[in-house]
């Protein structure tokens, strides 16, 4: 049965309210002192953890502490100061890229409205919306893997695009709360909300979760092994005109149909 708009944003209210206790500070992970610095983290943040990227920036930004720095840079010096980061060569290019028009077309500051924001080499939403409601403290709701995972397990959407979630979540609640609500639901994410094996058991979501009562992939597996094994002795207590191996065999397969 489909939930309705209404109980969606109460439920996102709930969320929030949650989230706010159990993370009373919403923190971007990414290592940053100014925004060309979040913005260049953040495009090397692409398939790679926050970790790794904090781990290579501090390199990056003392050779080139600025826009005007890195829009001179050589790409090949940048590709080995990102090259653990993965997909190095692309995001060197895009950093370079990003420093020349930031120099070029926004005299050297980065800028604050989304559509100049993605114009910029390696700058999609994402990277947008971090930059808006990270460092200039303005509406936006950054959707990133974890994101979009706990929105769909908490049953808040069931879309799988990032830009069609970020709107349906924008619905549902204040755009003062965007920024930090997409910041706590990564720390969740991170933290307890694992996406091979969440901590139901830890979460103060749980009550309120759709998908806390959903069977694992564990039990489902269990459950079809008891399966298998009440079907087998059933199977071999009767007069078996066939050895025992055919009956095995044959019940294996209807079990696997189920």
């Amino acid at each position: 049965m489909a939930v309705k708009k209404p109980e969606l944003s109460k439920r996102a209210t709930n969320v929030l309210r949650l989230l706010k206790r159990e993370y009373p500070v919403a923190i971007c992970e990414l290592t940053h002192d100014s925004a060309f610095q979040l913005l260049a983290a953040t495009i090397l943040s692409a398939q790679c953890t926050d970790v790794r990227v904090n781990m290579v920036t501090p390199a990056l930004f003392d050779s080139y502490p600025t826009p005007a720095k890195l829009a001179t840079a050589d790409v090949v010096h940048v590709e080995q100061l990102v090259r653990s980061t993965g997909f190095y060569q692309t995001k060197a290019k895009n950093l370079v890229g990003m420093a020349s028009q930031v120099m070029s077309r926004f005299g050297g500051e980065v800028p604050r409205e989304i559509e100049d924001l993605i114009s910029l080499p390696g700058v999609g939403r994402k990277t947008a919306n971090v930059l808006r409601s990270v460092v200039f403290d303005l509406p936006g709701l950054p959707v990133d893997t974890h994101v979009g995972r706990l929105s769909r397990r908490l049953g808040l959407t069931k879309l799988e695009d990032p830009v069609k979630v970020e709107y349906e979540l924008n619905a549902m609640l204040p755009p003062p709360e965007w920024g930090e609500f997409s910041l706590r639901l990564i720390l969740h994410g991170r933290r307890v909300c694992d996406a091979k094996k969440p901590k139901c058991e830890e979460c103060l979501l749980e009550k309120l979760c759709p998908s806390s009562n959903l069977p694992t992939k564990k039990s489902v597996i269990e459950a079809k092994n008891v399966t298998l094994k009440k079907v087998a002795s059933k199977s071999l207590n009767k007069p078996a005109k066939k050895p025992a191996k055919t009956v095995i065999k044959k019940v294996k397969k209807k079990v696997a149909k189920k």
